[in-house]
């Protein structure tokens, strides 16, 4: 943090209602008519499960600081309980404009389509004969009612599990407290192995059931003899996050697990309910969780919304979707007779998912087969389900090769899947550690070592994302493939420090958190600003996730005030104020939320018309510079330079159709057109720029803005394994 203090409360944007501000642009694409009906559903549940994720951490995270009477100030000025209070009141704005949307949009889109969700009573006799088995077969045998009264006390409930409260109707003569008052109280828990919405099979295939309206049609066979005054759907949100003293744990693998046990059963942050609940039974709801009036979510739709996206995961149906698109084959490896050989030739950049994330799978398949590499290494942080990369390093080992991989247990909500596989990995004779104490390991690198003529090669891919195929379809990342000595010793040195004993040996390329990297983006940003006073050439250009780091916004100042041209693409949080007079005249940020999640990180400096281009696993956050196992890598060849800055920064930065940009009041507003201007949609542009080097579909009809439908080959016809799609 600066010294100096020179910039004020004023110059800064609180974390958390930026980060709102985000979400709030991610149900923009719901309300956003020019994208199709099912693609606005799905950002409509990305929003709500986004929302979920940020009760669970961040405002969980402010109760604790509030409870332990912190007082400390954020950049902007708010104490946690400010800051909480202002959360409140901004989620319930979204909220209510969230389920407007819900209700006056997209159902009655959905319903003009085909797509109904009526209640049981309403549906015809065949169909109700349907439901009625389906109720007597696959949920009754699995529902469990819970009395609430003095001699059942109310029950803990699980995370963010989807309940009813029923209120019941009590008989005359029982003089206990619950009859006196003249009802009683039970609840009913959604089992979560069944679907959240029911599609009822045969021509009324665009019909879905919600599970919990379904359950409560049939609440009089849970409940005999007694009268069901009504019903209300709710649930609780509680802390999620993991606590765990890694100096004090002798084996951090057991530690995840049973801290992962604790995440379901953490203390309540939140409290949805139906709208149509009645006062006093809201209120029972929050004194059973210990929670307050400001804690209460009303919401006048379905709760849990994120399972509506199987709307969009089953639906057949083209007219409602985004055209298709699988990202093509690199061109610079089409050619090669096999990986290594075309790395050796030259280095490769892969920009995901436009270009096709299977070239590292194979390389992983290759180095696992080849009877020439000796060692594989390699970092995980999220990998998805996909069985191929860790069966690759799995054969490896079986193979005979020395395998080391660093799994990072703690990558929030994807701890039990990593555990998993650690496990797998360990059996199949992989030699798994799990980083430093204190330290997430989140940089993204993998390195084979290979016996070749002229001696041992370091091949090498490095990363802004993560090893999961799934999420390369759909995340924006950059990849690299290289062989370069310098990239190769510094990997080496890195996983050394991973998995033994030994101090920070210093990086030749390299910039690695918590070591190097703040310290270089600080001298970076500062030469520019030097170079601006000196009258040269000064730009910076950097995109990433978020950028909270008060010393590093503070340096963009600096340069900002000497003349320095910034143009931040920042996604999702942004500190930065930008355009206040005196400060940031010359700073201009814009974040784009489109089809795919813009994931890469790039930072470009000018340096006087002799440029520096860095890719990076990091984004500017303290966490990342401070707490994390980060890296950032240069570009070093010529022309990827130029790809990377002509052909990926320029065409993101031109964007005026998805890009949002902010304001110096803290808003964000959409680029304002002007007359003949071209619509530019940099990923569309993107898209539209691989489908030339890829095969397109003669069948295809134009689609939207005129971007084509396009099918691309993901490997060359004259490999051995032929096509394949990812």
């Amino acid at each position: 943090m600066g010294e100096n203090n020179e910039f004020g409360p004023a110059c800064f944007i609180n974390r958390e209602l930026s980060w709102l501000d985000f979400n709030e642009r991610v149900l923009e694409e719901a309300e956003d008519l020019d994208n199709p009906l099912l693609e606005r559903v799905k950002f409509f549940t990305i929003f709500n499960s986004n929302l979920d994720e940020f009760f669970e951490i961040r405002v969980a995270g402010l109760k604790q600081q509030i409870e332990a009477l912190v007082a400390q100030r954020s950049a902007d000025g708010l104490t946690p309980a400010e800051t909480l209070a202002a959360v409140q009141t901004r989620v319930r704005q979204l909220v209510n404009r969230q389920y407007r949307c819900w209700r006056e949009d997209l159902v009655p889109a959905l319903i003009k389509s085909g797509i109904r969700f009526p209640q049981v009573g309403d549906l015809k006799t065949a169909e109700r004969t349907w439901v009625d088995n389906y109720y007597q077969t696959r949920v009754r045998p699995v529902l469990t009612p819970l009395a609430v009264d003095s001699s059942h006390p109310f029950p803990q409930l699980l995370n963010k599990s989807l309940n009813l409260i029923v209120q019941l109707g009590t008989l005359a003569e029982d003089q206990s407290l619950e009859m006196q008052r003249g009802y009683r109280l039970a609840i009913v828990q959604l089992p979560r192995i069944l679907p959240r919405l029911i599609r009822l099979p045969g021509k009324a295939a665009g019909i879905y059931l919600f599970l919990g309206r379904l359950m409560g049609h049939y609440l009089g066979d849970l409940f005999p003899g007694m009268k069901i005054l009504g019903y209300w759907l709710f649930r609780v949100t509680r802390n999620s996050e993991l606590y765990i003293d890694e100096e004090e744990t002798e084996n951090l693998l057991n530690a995840v697990e049973q801290e992962l046990q604790k995440r379901r059963r953490g203390e309540a942050v939140r409290l949805e309910v139906e709208k149509s609940c009645p006062p006093e039974i809201r209120d029972e709801l929050l004194s059973q969780e210990r929670l307050s009036q400001e804690d209460l979510y009303l919401v006048d739709g379905p709760i849990s919304p994120g399972r509506l996206m199987v709307l969009w995961e089953e639906c057949q149906r083209p007219e409602l979707k985004d055209s298709p698109f699988v990202g093509i084959y690199p061109a610079p490896l089409k050619e090669a007779a096999d990986l290594f050989a075309a790395i050796r030739k030259q280095d490769v950049l892969l920009h995901h998912p436009y270009e096709s994330f299977e070239p590292v799978i194979e390389f992983l398949e290759q180095a696992a087969e080849d009877p020439r590499v000796l060692a594989i290494k390699q970092t995980l942080y999220r990998t998805g389900a996909d069985k191929r990369l860790i069966g690759a390093l799995m054969r490896a080992a079986n193979n005979g090769k020395q395998v080391s991989v660093v799994v990072e247990l703690r990558a929030r909500f994807d701890e039990e899947n990593n555990i998993d596989w650690a496990r797998k990995l360990e059996d199949a004779g992989v030699h798994v550690v799990y980083g430093l104490v204190g330290l997430k390991i989140h940089g993204k690198l993998c390195l084979v070592v290979r016996r070749e003529e002229d001696g041992l090669r370091r091949y090498l891919h490095l990363s802004s994302g993560n090893y999961n195929p799934t999420t390369a379809r759909i995340y924006t990342d950059l990849g690299l493939f290289t062989c370069h000595p310098d990239f190769g010793e510094d990997a080496t040195n890195l996983f050394n420090l991973l998995t033994g004993i030994c101090q920070f040996p210093g990086m030749r390329r390299l910039l690695v958190a918590p070591f190097t990297l703040h310290q270089r983006m600080l001298e970076l940003v500062n030469r520019e600003a030097e170079h601006a006073r000196q009258g040269l050439p000064a730009l910076i250009r950097a995109k990433m996730n978020s950028l909270v780091d008060r010393e590093m916004i503070e340096a963009l100042y600096r340069a900002s005030q000497a003349g320095v041209t910034i143009q931040l693409l920042v996604r999702g949080i942004c500190c930065l104020r930008p355009q206040v007079k005196g400060i940031s005249d010359n700073i201009t940020v814009g974040s784009v939320v489109d089809r795919f999640l813009e994931h890469s990180r790039i930072f470009y400096f000018a340096n006087a018309c002799q440029p520096e281009v860095l890719v990076s696993s990091a984004d500017w956050m303290p966490r990342n510079f401070f707490r994390r196992i980060e890296v950032a890598f240069p570009i070093l060849d010529g022309n990827l330079h130029d790809r990377l800055c002509r052909q990926i920064l320029d065409v993101a930065w031109a964007d005026n159709t998805k890009a949002r940009f902010l304001g110096a009041t803290g808003g964000y507003q959409k680029a304002p057109g002007k007359p003949g201007t071209a619509a530019i949609r940099s990923q569309y542009e993107f898209m539209r720029r691989a489908a030339q080097g890829g095969i397109l579909d003669p069948q295809a009809k134009p689609g939207k803005r005129g971007y084509p439908r396009v099918k691309v080959r993901t490997q060359p016809p004259s490999r051995e394994t032929g096509s394949k799609s990812v």
